[in-house]
């Protein structure tokens, strides 16, 4: 059982407690699912979520980063996947959350629900964290806008029902001139040009949009708006990406606990060994250094403030590397199982490492950092 003495910390109230303790009893329950489907195993996780009512915290008025930070931690513990279809639920919403109209704001009550699936469409084959060098162009035309251009990475691809698409309006130079657009996966002159696999199966794609056009009430805001909407999802996002990592590491240990308390060598159980009492002993620091970190981040933006890209960019780097930390001693520990295809470990040694590379990878995030310190 994985150390939940942390809910007692201040940064948490009784609600988050009591929110902790039910998902618990409904992870029990229903995680991890089969993943040999991948696509259909998303879809029903997606459903399941919403049915459950976890997916009414994935969006809308007042978005409590400590409580989706809680439930990607959870659910990350438990079954990476499913940890993946709450996150996108949120992350492909985010924009329309925070600044969505009151007819785009229409498709909250499905995502919600769990009865539409979301995605969060900014990465480019030429830019990734670079967001200021996108190139894909939204036309002005009568009645809306044309885009033209490819997204690529795109979690959720062709499963998605909407994309929140991100696009070069021209109002000004770089990251001045993005806008945001919500656009449905039937839009004419979208297609998906690539289903791309990776180490760890989510169902991802690259899109082609060859003149799809969108009328006037697809633009998020205002034109121009977009660099600073795709920043301040991922101000409330960034931090959730730790809280995931966090989930891992904490089953990584759960999983060494067990280990090395049951095999035995030369007679007595590996954990009355020195150097393994120190793997332990590091790993558990680990986890509790990012547990801080990650909660603290949730809990100033919980507060108000309006950005915390530093809290955030701190939260998200130190949990994901050390999580990567924890669960490779994790698989130290386990000897030759710890490499076998079905093992835990094994399976958690593989999710980890994308978590280093998405919203934002380890030295961006560093860059973020130095900038606040110095600036």
């Amino acid at each position: 059982m994985a150390d939940r003495t942390f809910l007692d910390w201040p940064f948490f109230e009784d609600r988050h407690r009591a929110l902790a303790e039910a998902l618990e009893g409904w992870c029990d329950t229903n995680l991890p699912v089969d993943h040999s489907d991948l696509d259909a195993a998303c879809r029903d996780l997606v459903a399941a979520l919403g049915q459950g009512g976890w997916l009414t915290h994935s969006g809308g008025d007042n978005l409590d980063v400590r409580t989706l930070c809680l439930i990607r931690e959870t659910l990350a513990r438990h079954d990476a996947l499913a940890d993946f279809a709450f996150a996108m639920q949120g992350l492909g919403m985010g924009a329309v959350s925070l600044f969505g109209s009151d007819a785009q704001r229409e498709w909250l009550e499905r995502t919600r629900a769990g009865e539409a699936i979301s995605a969060f469409a900014l990465t480019e084959p030429g830019s990734g964290s670079d967001v200021a060098n996108t190139a894909t162009t939204a036309e002005r035309v009568e009645g809306g806008y044309r885009l033209t251009g490819e997204k690529t990475y795109i979690s959720n691809g062709g499963i998605a029902d909407l994309y929140v698409m991100f696009a070069r309006t021209g109002e000004a130079p770089g990251a001045k001139g993005l806008s945001a657009f919500l656009m449905p996966a039937d839009t004419e002159g979208l297609s998906v040009a690539e289903r791309i696999d990776v180490i760890a199966p989510h169902p991802l794609a690259r899109l082609r949009m060859e003149g799809a056009f969108l009328p006037d009430e697809a633009l998020i805001g205002k034109p121009g708006d977009g660099f600073k909407l795709a920043m301040s999802v991922l101000d409330v996002f960034r931090p959730t990406v730790g809280a995931a990592a966090l989930g891992m590491a904490r089953r990584a240990l759960d999983e060494a606990m067990a280990r090395v308390t049951e095999r035995q060598v030369q007679g007595a159980p590996l954990a009355s060994l020195q150097l393994v009492q120190g793997h332990i002993a590091d790993m558990a620091l680990k986890i509790d250094a990012a547990a801080l970190l990650v909660y603290r981040a949730a809990w100033t933006k919980d507060q108000g403030a309006p950005r915390v890209s530093r809290e955030a960019a701190m939260a998200k780097l130190y949990a994901t590397e050390a999580a990567q930390e924890v669960i490779d001693a994790a698989v130290q520990l386990h000897g030759g199982d710890g490499v076998r295809h079905g093992e835990k470990v094994e399976e958690l040694y593989r999710e980890i490492r994308a978590l280093r590379i998405y919203e934002g990878a380890s030295d961006v995030q560093r860059l973020v950092i130095a900038r606040s310190v110095l600036g």
